[in-house]
Formats: C-alpha cells, structure tokens, sequence
C-alpha cells in the first residue's frame, strides 16, 4: 500500500508593507514677524541663547524655525508705544472693542529703538553659523532659500525713526532696509492708521500726508516694498495711485468674514489683484475669527474660510502667508513656527493640491519679490 500523499504546505501570502506616503516638508516663507520685539526685550546677555537654541518662549527661534521649514520672512522693526496700563488681551477677547490709538511718536525717539532692532538682526546674521542671512535682493533671498538657509528682509513696521527729511530712510536701506510700512495702526507724520476696533471698517480717517506721498515716491525710487497692513482705507487709495509697484499687504486678512479695521476689503483685494500685488494671510486669531476674540481655541475652519475667499478674490499667485508670529495669539493648531507642517496638512486635507501649496508657502513671495525689489 502506497503511503497517503501529503500536500506541500503553502506559506500565506502576505502583502507587503507599504509605508504611509508622508509629504515632505514645504518650505515656508512669511510675510511678517516680531522677533526682534522679543529679542530686544530681553536681557543682552540672553538674546543669543535665545536665538540660537530657544528659550521656550514666544514662537520663533533657530531651532523651530528650522523644524518647521521655515525659510525666511521679513523681520520687522516695530517701536512700542508706552504702556499705558490697559489689559489688552482682556479686551480683545470680549468684543466689541475698540482700542484707543497712542500718540505719534517722532524720530528722535524712535530711532535708537530702531537702531537697536536693526542690530539685532544683524548680529543673529552674524552668530548663526551660516544658517541665517539678511537679503538686500530677491535673488539673494532665492539662493538662501534654495540652500536650506534661512533668509530674512528687514523691515520697518511703521515709519517712526524716519524724519521729515527722510535721510533715515537712506541710512536703514544701506543697513539691508527692503520693506516698510508708512505706519503701525497709531499715527506718524507719513499717515494714519486704522484702530485696533471689531467690529468697525479700514475707513478711519484721512490718507497719507505730503510727507508720505514724498516717502513713497523715495521707496519706489529705492526699491523699498510698501507694506499696506495697517493703512487706514484713505492711505490704501493714496499708495495705490502714487505707487507704481505692486500694492502689497504683508498681514492682513478678509473683512467681509472678520469685521476687524485691521483685515481688507474685497474692494482692496481687488485693488491689491489688479496691480499684481500680494496678501501674507496673517495667523492672530482675532483677524480671522468670526467673533472678533483673541482666544487661541479654535478650530482650522476660520483659516481654511479666509483663505478659500483670499484665493477666490487674489487667485493663486497672489496669496501666501503673514504669520504674524511673536506679536500676536495664533490658533491652537499652529502653536507656533514648528506648527507650520500643520497648517500645511489642514489646506492638503481641504483640498488644496501640492503645487498650490508650494505656491502659497513661498513660491508666491519669491515671485513678488521679484516684481518689487530693485
């Protein structure tokens, strides 16, 4: 008797494991920081550390930055008004507000401020090891960005240390001085800018002195990109017909979803369209929720609706970031600048496809750096 014939026993088959695809982290370049406040506002002898490996505080240092791919940005010389003992963020997290504007503040007082700023960026240049450069031109800030460095603009959020006889103007540019913004919401002797008020309109108040219209003139003349972000309604119209570069609003958002006097209209998106300009999608809480609070608990739904009206309004190449990071409260999920993966992830999921999102994390500036820098 033949003995039973046994079947060759056969291995499962086991599909192999294929790892999640997860997307590469896109570059970011931002239209508006604050870092410098933060440094300045430190003890001289902590702002390196601070910088070069974080001290846990606000949103930006070298070391987050470079988690988040943060590629650059501009870096904004801002000159605090004095503390006059209100409790802000207790009244902006309970609207309606409407926050009294200080007084102007002249260049006198102004300039060793901004003199300081000014330093600080570029010792952070110089104590960086090559991981970090002040860009004088877009094709400066186009090879640092391409080689992983992380590329910084001065800028000068409100034209307070520049005098009436704008010489200032001329010292700060040779200082690495690209981009400015004639004011910061409080007036200067250049224009006016809108409250801090929600809800309430950008239609506040008078436009650009003849001062100012001198300064834009000169800022066009060298190169220096405007910056519309706090211009009151009136000050928008005038650049906008004195200006002959692209009209540009570095942090700002959508009035018509967020009443903020700070955000735009559809009538100056476009405006800012028209002339081939640029909006940075600014992160503060209070210009994108509908309530006008400044709370950080809330869900990606008011930023992916800015953006979804920005992009229909600017379309696709006029549209990127203005974090706003290190001077204002930003959305629980981004955190802070190592959040930016995440913002990316919350537009991918919404539908945004990659070449769109690499338009609107950096390609779009670098494209109106382009167009403005001389």
């Amino acid at each position: 008797m033949s003995p039973p014939v046994i079947p060759p026993v056969i291995p499962p088959v086991i599909p192999p494991v294929i790892p999640p695809v997860i997307p590469p982290v896109i570059p970011v370049f931002d239209g508006h920081n604050d870092i410098l406040l933060k440094l300045l506002r430190l003890p001289a002898e902590a702002r390196d550390a601070a910088w070069l490996e974080g001290n846990g505080s606000g949103h930006l240092d070298l070391p987050r930055m470079q988690r988040g791919g943060f590629a650059g940005g501009f870096f904004a010389i801002y000159i605090p008004s004095p503390h006059n003992g209100v409790d802000y963020d207790t009244l902006m997290d309970t609207p309606p507000y409407d926050v009294a504007l200080p007084d102007l503040i002249g260049a006198e007082a102004a300039q060793p401020t901004a003199l300081a700023m000014a330093g600080i960026l570029l010792r952070m240049e110089r104590i960086s090891g090559g991981a970090f450069r002040v860009c004088r031109s877009a094709a400066e800030v186009r090879a640092a960005v391409a080689a992983g460095t992380v590329a910084a603009i001065m800028h000068l959020e409100g034209a307070e240390p520049i005098g009436p006889d704008l010489d200032a103007l001329h010292a700060f540019h040779a200082m690495g001085l690209r981009s400015l913004g004639p004011v910061w919401s409080r007036p200067t002797i250049f224009g006016h800018g809108v409250p801090f008020r929600f809800p309430g309109s950008p239609d506040t108040g008078p436009g650009l002195t003849d001062l100012g219209r001198a300064l834009v003139r000169e800022c066009n003349a060298l190169g220096v990109m405007i910056d519309l972000s706090h211009l009151n309604e009136a000050g928008f119209n005038d650049v906008a017909a004195l200006s002959d570069a692209p009209l540009v609003a570095t942090h700002s958002n959508a009035h018509a979803l967020t009443a903020s006097t700070r955000n735009l209209t559809d009538r100056q998106l476009a405006m800012i369209a028209d002339s081939n300009g640029m909006v940075g999608l600014n992160f503060a809480t209070v210009f994108l929720r509908p309530d006008g609070r400044q709370s950080a608990d809330m869900t990606w739904d008011p930023v992916l609706r800015h953006m979804d009206h920005l992009l229909e309004r600017l379309g696709e190449d006029r549209l990127g970031f203005g974090s706003d990071f290190d001077g204002a409260t930003v959305p629980q999920g981004i955190g802070d600048v190592a959040g930016l993966p995440a913002l990316l992830d919350a537009l991918r999921a919404h539908g945004y496809s990659e070449p769109l999102l690499q338009k609107l994390a950096h390609e779009n500036w670098l494209a109106l750096l382009d167009r403005t820098l001389k």
